[in-house]
């Protein structure tokens, strides 16, 4: 075989015992050869070779290694297994070296820790040190000037005496002396106490270090107060103060102690001595609040938790204070009149090319300075019908309400609304009768429909000022304006601008990197960046101020519109922002708020006695609802949405909307709707990606709408599918039955003579037994002779069996007719 040297061996067997003889050839020459047997390993040197010295083998490991060699291993075998012991050695001691590397440093780290461990100790026992020398520096100065005031004013009570012998001392001197050798004795014996009290070890002394706890300033300052009472004479008894303790309707023992600067023990104690007893964490009502209060001697004052609203009620300006204010006009009327395209035609904008469907469907606030430099405040306000709470939250914010009438349209139903909302916010009228550059104009038809809701314009005698517009010419724009300042002229509008703001919320939203925003028509006063307010039931600090150009401005004055950012929560259209001093008030204001409100919700949706459950169970099993879930752009969007849907609905189906908010559709909502089955409406937003991800999973619907017309429309035709289909009776025919036959498997049958009409398999019959309806049901079998037919006409005979019944008689008529169902639809 051959070996790794490329060398050639010659194996020859012996008998058993002889072994095994292995000669080695390299290049044709021979070498020693190697002799094996079952017990040795001997080396047989060849012919003229010199013998092997004393000790040397064939092998790498000297004679020991060749004597503990096993049978059969070779000498390379026998070098690469010492090759691996030796690796594994040199293996061992260097992991034996690592591991006491690492032992080391264990110890240096233990080491470290114990002496930074050690190092602080040290100093915290220096502090504690420091911090009873000078307590006891500070007690030794108070005790010193105790001594001297009780000195001085035990002076003048000294006698003179008779003239002492020279070298006596003098009468002045002797307290004094007196005073200080005391002292030096009370010394002498605090330190020559034998150390009796150092050997007493207290419980704070073996947990904190060589000294205890340390009194605090105010004990060392009273403990100075009791000395110096008791050196000018005796104790005093500190005077009673008397305070008045604001009472809510419900308090806890703790605040009312803490109300009455008493301690809660004393207050317990007070309450048990009455027959209550109570914790500190126990609520005690108002009147036992008051016998408690009179006990202690203060004064008690009745709150209730709508007193927090006291600190934003509206004060009286005085006449001096109150200065000129631009004014706020809102421009209402019937859709598609061309309200925001006269509003741009005067701020030289275009507003209506970025509205959806070419309406407004928000409500939206803009200053406009003119030629002439007057400052005027517009709103626009939508015009369809579901937008009837933005119209009237206008009104109520305006000044001078300006009526679009299109001349070709002339007065429309919203038209008719807006003017009951001027009506009943009692504010002046301006007619812009728009689009009379129309072929089709006819401004003279608008002025007499006019009369009709009693408003007459100065073109019919009246007082109702009218202009002629027209948003894409220009035309009237001019006159339309300087009505306005007149009007404005006449009211004489003032506002203080040094007060606390106050101001109308006319938008809000939830913007998604700026939070919620609210649209504030300020009415008084200045609102300034980092104000505190409170706007219905949220709170906040005004983080940034925004004009109707998208700027940034540091206040806002009277009839000013803008957006303010740094809200808590977004706010309901039509609240009223105040401005208040602190945060504290602004928020207990906000949660009283929001109690109220969720109060009224829940007693709104209760029912309180057992008929009022009753008629509840009976009305939701008779009526059919339809669930949505609103989220829309703007809030005044979705309030318009939500009493549009309410309004969609009869006796026997309605809209329910379970939940509508502001911003974009979250994983939140599209949770609630899965657990309520309902789909989810999205106004102007889109559903973020894990809520589009979850309601692919979930099976959940979202619709998205940007006008509303399309959005009332859907959900009429959803609500529609829940109305029960209305059946239409058809009559086809009549058969008397002739004769009554019975049929094995088949039971009776009547034989019949179709009399009128035709007799239809599919039909429904009724059994007629002297005009009196006996039965009604299908038929099993219809046949004429031995056929199964599907219908037969009239005056043939035919045979017909009744499905599960079998009362029939000679002389009983059939009357055969067909059932249809026909789809209802919501009005």
């Amino acid at each position: 075989m051959s070996d790794n040297d490329g060398k050639k061996t010659l194996g020859l067997r012996g008998g058993p015992r002889s072994g095994n003889v292995k000669q080695s050839f390299s290049h044709g020459r021979t070498k020693n050869v190697v002799v094996e047997t079952k017990r040795k390993r001997v080396v047989v040197p060849k012919p003229g070779a010199a013998k092997p010295a004393a000790g040397a083998t064939s092998g790498t490991g000297g004679p020991a290694a060749a004597s503990k060699r096993p049978a059969g291993i070779s000498d390379a075998e026998m070098e690469r297994r010492l090759k691996a012991l030796q690796a594994a050695k040199a293996r061992e001691s260097e992991e034996a070296a690592q591991r006491e590397a690492e032992e080391k440093a264990r110890a240096e780290e233990r080491e470290r820790m114990r002496a930074e461990k050690e190092a602080k100790e040290r100093e915290q026992r220096e502090a504690e040190e420091r911090a009873r020398k000078k307590a006891e520096e500070d007690e030794r100065k108070a005790r010193e000037a105790a001594e001297a005031a009780k000195t001085a004013a035990a002076a003048p009570e000294v006698q003179p005496a008779s003239r002492q012998p020279s070298g006596g001392p003098k009468p002045s001197q002797t307290p004094a002396r007196k005073t200080e050798r005391e002292r030096e004795d009370r010394g002498r014996r605090k330190v020559d106490d034998g150390g009796r009290r150092s050997g007493k070890l207290t419980l704070n002394q073996a947990l904190g270090g060589d000294s205890g706890r340390q009194k605090s300033l105010a004990a060392m300052k009273r403990k100075q107060e009791r000395q110096r009472q008791k050196a000018m004479g005796g104790q005093v008894a500190r005077e009673k103060v008397v305070r008045d303790v604001q009472l809510p309707e419900a308090i806890t023992v703790a605040e009312l102690a803490n109300r009455m600067t008493e301690k809660v023990g004393d207050v317990v104690k007070a309450l048990m001595t009455n027959g209550i007893m109570a914790t500190q964490n126990q609520t005690i009502d108002a009147d036992t609040a008051e016998l408690i209060i009179e006990e202690f001697g203060h004064k008690v004052t009745r709150v209730s938790d709508a007193d927090v609203e006291d600190v934003i009620k509206e004060v009286e300006d005085s006449e001096e204070d109150l200065q000129s204010r631009p004014p706020v006009i809102t421009i209402m009327g019937h859709v598609d009149h061309g309200k925001t395209s006269l509003l741009d035609a005067i701020r030289e904008t275009n507003v209506t090319s970025g509205e959806a469907g070419g309406i407004t469907q928000h409500i939206g606030a803009y200053q406009v300075t003119t030629k002439d430099g007057t400052v005027l405040s517009f709103l626009d306000t939508p015009g369809h019908a579901a937008f009837t709470s933005m119209r009237s939250r206008g009104a109520q914010v305006t000044d001078i309400v300006v009526l679009v009438v299109a001349a070709d349209d002339a007065v429309m139903p919203q038209t008719v609304e807006a003017i009951n909302h001027a009506k009943a916010a009692n504010v002046p009228m301006i007619v812009a009768i728009n689009k009379v550059d129309k072929p089709d104009a006819n401004p003279t038809k608008v002025r007499t429909d006019l009369l009709q809701h009693e408003v007459i314009v100065e073109e019919m005698s009246g007082e109702v000022q009218d202009v002629e517009v027209s948003a894409i010419s220009g035309q009237g724009l001019p006159e339309l304006l300087e009505a306005i300042a007149l009007q404005a002229e006449i009211l004489e509008l003032k506002a203080n601008p040094n007060r606390a703001a106050q101001g109308a919320v006319i938008e809000a939203q939830l913007d998604v990197g700026r939070g919620p925003v609210a649209t504030v028509l300020v009415q008084n006063g200045t609102l300034r960046q980092g104000d505190i307010f409170v706007v219905g039931e949220q709170y906040g600090k005004v983080r940034a101020l925004i004009n109707d150009k998208g700027e940034r401005v540091k206040e806002a004055g009277p009839s000013v519109p803008v957006e303010v950012l740094g809200l808590n929560g977004t706010p309901e259209a039509g609240d009223v922002l105040n401005v208040t001093e602190t945060e504290a008030q602004a928020r207990e204001i906000a949660e009283y708020r929001a109690n109220v409100a969720k109060e009224k919700r829940a007693a709104a949706g209760a029912a309180t006695t057992l008929e009022q459950l009753m008629q509840k169970a009976k009305d939701d099993e008779s009526v059919s609802e339809l669930p949505v879930l609103v989220k829309a752009d703007v809030q005044g969007s979705a309030e318009a949405i939500v009493q549009a849907l309410e309004k969609v609905g009869n006796d026997e189906v309605r809209v329910r909307v379970l939940h509508s908010g502001v911003g974009a559709i979250t994983e939140t909502d599209v949770g609630l709707a899965e657990a309520s089955g309902c789909p989810v409406i999205g106004f102007n937003v889109r559903a973020n990606a894990s809520a589009r991800n979850t309601a692919n999973q979930k099976g959940v619907e979202i619709r998205y709408y940007s006008v509303i017309y399309d959005l009332v429309d859907d959900v009429k035709a959803a609500a529609s599918g829940l109305l029960s289909a209305e059946i239409k009776e058809t009559f086809i025919g009549y058969a008397e039955i002739r004769e009554v036959f019975k049929v094995s498997n088949v039971g009776k049958v009547a034989g019949c003579l179709v009399t009128e009409g035709v007799a239809r398999r599919s039909a429904g019959v009724r059994l007629l037994r002297d005009n009196v309806v006996i039965h009604e049901g299908t038929l099993k079998t219809l046949k004429r002779f031995k056929d199964e037919v599907p219908e037969v006409q009239s005056g043939q005979e035919c045979g017909m069996a009744f499905e599960n019944y079998d009362d029939i008689r000679p002389g009983d008529v059939i009357e055969i007719f067909e059932r249809e169902e026909i789809e209802r639809q919501l009005d």
